[in-house]
């Protein structure tokens, strides 16, 4: 096994022989590690908001997927393991089984969480917020623990629009999973 680390392009079929004990992703086959683990309060929220989700999704046919899960975003015909594109978003969802398989998913979610941390915030706000926009994700929210915000891209176009920012007293409400809505006090507690 070649370290992850080195300076090549990345595959899937490379991703699937690293350690276990290692959370890696990929994106345009740069692997990226990451470490070191999640603060208390990112997984404090990462969990509230899987709660949040869980509860407004009861009785549809969506689902969310808390991390570590694996979801492959393929150019164009990629077979799989050729994908260079293997991210484990905080919260992810998906509303079809269509994508979904026992590795756990092959193209794009409804909607997709990053919760930001000191180490990831560079990659979650730029770089993983081009990679959702260019693989068609309709919403993607990145939750800021520090500030206490959400900020909520829509997919308009192609692209996404400008954030709609939400912080205490307000409600965030998605326009692309009908019902799914929560006030923000309820993630900040």
């Amino acid at each position: 096994m070649l370290k992850p680390s080195s300076n090549r392009k990345w595959t899937y079929a490379d991703y699937c022989t690293w350690p276990d004990g290692e959370r890696w992703e990929l994106i345009d086959g740069v692997a990226y590690e990451m470490v070191p683990g999640p603060a208390r309060l990112h997984q404090e929220i990462a969990g509230d908001l899987y709660f949040l989700l869980r509860k407004c999704l009861e009785g549809r046919p969506c689902h969310a997927y808390p991390a570590p899960f694996d979801v492959r975003l393929a150019e164009r015909d990629e077979a799989d393991d050729s994908i260079t594109n293997v991210v484990q978003p905080d919260i992810s969802v998906f509303c079809s089984e269509t994508n979904l398989d026992d590795k756990g998913a092959k193209g794009p979610p409804d909607l997709v969480v990053e919760i930001l941390s000191s180490s990831t915030s560079g990659k979650d706000t730029i770089v993983k917020r081009a990679l959702y926009q260019r693989h068609g994700i309709p919403e993607y929210w990145i939750v800021d623990p520090e500030t206490r915000t959400v900020y909520q891209f829509v997919l308009e176009a192609g692209n996404y629009a400008e954030a709609r920012e939400l912080t205490a007293g307000g409600r965030l409400e998605s326009p692309t999973l009908d019902g799914v809505g929560f006030q923000i006090d309820d993630l900040f507690r």
